[in-house]
């Protein structure tokens, strides 16, 4: 280990700890929102790598079809509750439609387009119109109905729709790998270290990202109304704001959060079906070092992550998972210790 070893250690580290920063600040809007713990976000990440390298080929990704199946039962589900509650037959027809009008669009533009090979920009900006209302969806499928269940519970169905998205993505997608060509193939010399576009872009990206999401919950009335439900969701309906609005909407920035963290990483490593269990979880990680709750702990955090897990790897490449996973247990006893708890009903 020497100074040129480290910095090329370091860079790779932070480069991954900034996608991790993207995962873990979806997890904790997610958990602040709806107290959700998203096993699946990683899925999202997977399905946007995928999606992109399907459409490099040529042909209409699985995930079209998945949104069409999700909205159709989304319809359906909520047809079925709206004439339950002897709604006017207008009003749940009208429902149904809007619920499927948008996947329709977004269907039939991707049939049209992934024949023609358009640029890549092109094709991230459909992976990313794609895969995004896949995160409503599931949520409107798996948890709605559940919004006032126990985290416990909650914990539960996450597990199975980690499972179900998995196995989608394996009958959607096989088990062959794919390798996304790079958004920028520039190179850019500095002492010891080869900084790549894609690394460039990686950091872009994630930078703009958190200062968009910062300005949305800081400036917006969508995302004062997401911060005031993660403080009080009982005072958020009190003062008009819908709950239910609240988790599809913090859902949808998850999802398109995931999708974006695929893309940004697809160029720089193989990814297959389930590629994005661990990296979801390294994610969930970082979460946890913010507490579930804090935003800029869970980028540093994030960035802790990536840097333990690229020197863990030259230390002891087989052991660098159960590094970072290790990691997490004098983290919890730490909080377990420092912050007050109760036993919970």
């Amino acid at each position: 280990m020497d100074f040129s070893i480290a910095s090329i250690l370091a860079l790779h580290g932070m480069t991954n700890g900034a996608v991790y920063a993207l995962l873990a600040t979806a997890t904790v809007l997610l958990f602040a929102v709806t107290r959700v713990i998203f096993i699946p976000q990683g899925e999202f990440v997977a399905y946007g790598a995928l999606t992109l390298a399907v459409l490099q080929t040529g042909q209409v990704p699985g995930t079209v079809w998945l949104l069409l199946i999700m909205a159709a039962v989304a319809a359906v589900v909520e047809a079925v509750h709206g004439l339950r509650q002897r709604r006017p037959a207008g009003l749940v027809a009208k429902s149904a439609v809007l619920t499927l009008a948008l996947p329709l669009v977004i269907a039939t533009v991707a049939m049209v387009a992934a024949p023609l090979n358009l640029p890549l920009v092109v094709q991230a900006l459909l992976t990313l119109a794609i895969v995004t209302p896949l995160g409503g969806l599931t949520y409107r499928l798996a948890y709605e109905s559940l919004a006032d269940a126990t985290v416990l519970v909650l914990l539960i169905v996450s597990v199975g729709v980690h499972f179900a998205l998995t196995g989608v993505g394996l009958l959607f997608f096989g088990a062959e790998g794919y390798r996304n060509p790079s958004f920028w193939d520039a190179r850019f010399n500095a002492g010891p270290l080869m900084l790549t576009g894609q690394t460039v872009i990686i950091f872009l990206a994630s930078a703009a990202l958190i200062v968009l999401l910062w300005l949305f919950f800081e400036r917006s009335l969508y995302g004062k109304a997401l911060r005031a439900t993660a403080v009080n969701r009982l005072g958020a309906r009190l003062m008009g704001i819908s709950t239910v609005q609240a988790g599809r909407l913090s859902f949808t920035m998850a999802a398109f959060i995931g999708a974006l963290s695929g893309l940004l990483i697809g160029p720089t490593t193989t990814v297959f079906y389930d590629s994005g269990f661990l990296i979801g979880l390294k994610g969930f990680v970082a979460a946890v070092f913010g507490g579930l709750a804090s935003y800029p702990m869970a980028l540093v955090g994030a960035l802790g992550v990536g840097l333990l897990e690229s020197f863990g790897s030259f230390w002891a490449s087989s052991f660098k998972e159960v590094i970072v996973f290790t990691s997490i247990l004098p983290v919890l006893l730490w909080r377990s210790l420092r912050d007050p708890h109760t036993e919970e009903d």
